[in-house]
């Protein structure tokens, strides 16, 4: 699954397949797509359920509000992944290890995922142990199900894939890449409502915009996210 003629394939297991590709669809990620540089696989859950109603959901065992999706159709889903199931597979939870810029390029370089996108309460426990699949959340804070969030990791990783922005610096300066927040950005006209972009930007002298830029960066970091400002002096010191 690594040759190059190879799209990087991204199997989504979901009660809503039709709500695929959605943003993916657009912009430089959707170009890509159509250039075949990589291909979503979007898979109905409800399609392995085995009783007349299609059942995919139960009644929690110990009581409780909502319904959790079974284990036996979740893995039969799974398993219909065939030789893609050595992909790195992840479960969209708002219980998961807090997504990062680093678990974005780590995930970037992987020969293609698979993600489960839960609805409802969750999903029943034992599938995840069984087959090992980690958990990953994109913020504190509950959406209706995984399908939002999936498109989130994807559009993240995509961007990080060869042949998706074009150029490598059109990302390597952006926020979390090295620690930071990104500096402020400014374009004509350099006058505007009275306020007037820095003048160490019109300057031409590149050592001193390559200095402001990152004097900006560190205090806006410092600023605005001091969590993140405690590990980058950390990691300076």
């Amino acid at each position: 699954m690594t040759t190059s003629n190879i799209p990087w394939t991204i199997n989504i297991l979901t009660l809503f397949p039709e709500m695929f590709p959605g943003a993916l669809n657009y912009s430089l990620v959707g170009k890509a797509m159509a250039k075949n540089l990589w291909q979503l696989n979007p898979i109905n859950i409800r399609d392995f359920a085995t009783d007349a109603h299609k059942s995919v959901d139960d009644t929690p065992f110990g009581g409780g509000a909502g319904m959790v999706l079974k284990a036996d159709v979740l893995d039969a889903a799974y398993q219909s992944l065939g030789p893609d199931q050595v992909f790195p597979t992840y479960y969209l939870s708002p219980r998961g290890k807090p997504l990062t810029q680093e678990t974005v390029q780590k995930l970037s370089t992987a020969p293609g995922l698979n993600l489960l996108c839960g609805r409802y309460e969750g999903v029943d426990e034992r599938f995840l142990q069984k087959r090992g699949i980690e958990e990953l959340s994109i913020g504190d804070y509950i959406l209706s199900g995984g399908e939002l969030a999936a498109m989130v990791l994807i559009d993240a990783c995509l961007r990080l894939r060869p042949g998706i922005l074009g150029k490598e610096a059109s990302f390597q300066d952006e926020s979390f890449c090295k620690g930071l927040l990104e500096y402020p950005h400014y374009t004509r006209p350099q006058v505007w409502e009275g306020e007037v972009v820095p003048e160490v930007l019109v300057s031409g002298h590149h050592a001193r915009i390559c200095q402001w830029r990152q004097e900006m960066a560190e205090k806006m970091t410092e600023m605005r996210r001091p969590d993140l400002w405690m590990l980058y002096k950390k990691k300076e010191d």
